[in-house]
């Protein structure tokens, strides 16, 4: 008996769309939602109807991305808002976690006390360990801060003599707070204390723009607040600029480019990162960064501190592989990489991947996501994700984060 034809269309076309459905839910691992209990916790994007590719880069026929040029400026302003009202109440808080946390917390601190029409103190930097602190200054330009929020909020450099205890409420706050939570759960508070200081916790990594628009005024605010306030002090400034200018020298040296991976062996050890792929190894990266034709020459630049043994393989791929150590200039090593430099190692790390010529994250979570948004408002949407689930293809243009593809980081709603 013969065959019909329709029936070999059919069975072909199922097969296809498990094939298809099986990628998708495969892709999903690195993009979904994991619980705020994991420092580097996961991104929340998933899949939408928009597939456009974002207007900064294009993919050329041989599969490979390039930059065109054409840099985003800045969509907020300064002119719709009005001048702050003069008022007696303080808003504090720490930044702490490192710098992918700092640009959140920083977000929402200026977010509640423009609606408080109270003053912002400056905050403190906390690292992980107890009594590790360190002074705004020491790693962030304090004059830009507090003139970047001119006209936004009030700014104290230092703490109000009249601030105690007594009269200050500690309150934990979601990331990305809104005007209802402000208005339903602060504010009473602050009324009755006079003064807030704020904790803010992440229920998820969330980056992605809001389906509803926000408010021209909250935007503005927000994006100001994300992208407009937190520029590095000199020094570290110096230390991030030879770095990234020793690496771009190695890289065209051989006509290649300088990619930053953020790789760290102790987050791969971590609850979140076991039997899930939303962590790639160094094996792993190795292998992805050989199948998307990256040179052997190019500069290969990893979050790891120190160099381990279990990154050879990298190594053995990638002659020019390198941990901060192996790049930063001697005189600085005693004070950036010491025994107590966590902060600055971590801040390093952030600026080094943000102004790379490609960024890969081996990990997802809070620094992906907000690595991506300063790397959109510099135009550099170079932005490749580890993905097993197109492991037969070498296109680079299958690898391109959904951030920037989709255009769904809310830095797309601050720069146009």
């Amino acid at each position: 008996m013969g065959i019909d034809p329709r029936q070999i269309v059919a069975g072909v076309l199922t097969v296809t769309m498990f094939v298809m459905l099986g990628n998708m839910v495969k892709r999903e691992h690195f993009d979904a939602p994991i619980s705020h209990h994991v420092n580097h916790a996961g991104s929340t994007q998933s899949f939408d109807d928009n597939t456009d590719l974002e207007k900064n880069f294009a993919v050329n026929s041989d599969g490979q991305v390039k930059e065109e040029g054409n840099i985003l400026r800045p969509c907020w302003s300064k002119s719709i808002l009005e001048e702050p009202e003069e008022t007696k109440g303080y808003v504090t808080f720490s930044l702490t976690n490192g710098p992918e946390y700092h640009v959140s917390q920083i977000t929402d601190a200026v977010i509640v006390a423009r609606y408080l029409k109270a003053t912002l103190v400056i905050p403190d930097i906390r690292g992980s360990e107890p009594g590790d602190r360190r002074n705004f200054e020491d790693i962030y330009d304090i004059e830009k801060f507090v003139s970047s929020l001119e006209g936004v909020v009030k700014v104290a450099k230092t703490q109000p003599a009249e601030l105690s205890t007594k009269n200050l409420a500690v309150l934990r706050i979601p990331n990305r707070v809104t005007e209802d939570y402000i208005a339903s759960e602060i504010e009473p508070v602050f009324k009755t204390k006079g003064n807030v200081r704020l904790a803010t916790y992440f229920p998820s990594v969330n980056m992605k723009k809001t389906r509803t628009p926000e408010p021209e005024e909250r935007n503005s605010v927000g994006c100001l607040a994300m992208f407009g306030t937190l520029e590095l002090q000199p020094e570290v400034r110096e230390v991030v600029d030879s770095m990234i200018s020793r690496l771009k020298t190695l890289s065209r040296n051989s006509d290649s480019e300088f990619v930053a991976v953020d790789l760290r062996l102790d987050m791969l050890e971590q609850k979140g990162c076991q039997g899930s792929k939303k962590c790639y190894g160094p094996q792993e990266i190795a292998l992805f960064l050989k199948k998307l034709g990256f040179d052997k020459n190019s500069a290969i630049y990893l979050t790891q501190s120190r160099w381990d043994s279990n990154l050879d393989t990298i190594k053995d791929l990638f002659p020019k592989s390198y941990t901060k150590e192996g790049i930063m200039p001697m005189a600085k090593k005693e004070k950036f990489l010491g025994s107590d430099s966590s902060e600055y190692e971590k801040v390093i790390d952030f600026y080094v991947c943000s102004e790379s010529d490609v960024f890969v994250p081996a990990i997802s979570g809070l620094f992906y996501a907000n690595v991506a948004g300063k790397r959109i408002g510099l135009g550099k949407t170079k932005i490749v994700v580890p993905d097993d689930s197109a492991s037969g293809s070498a296109n680079i243009g299958n690898y391109l984060s959904r951030y920037v593809s989709k255009k769904t980081h809310m830095a797309y709603t601050c720069f146009c």
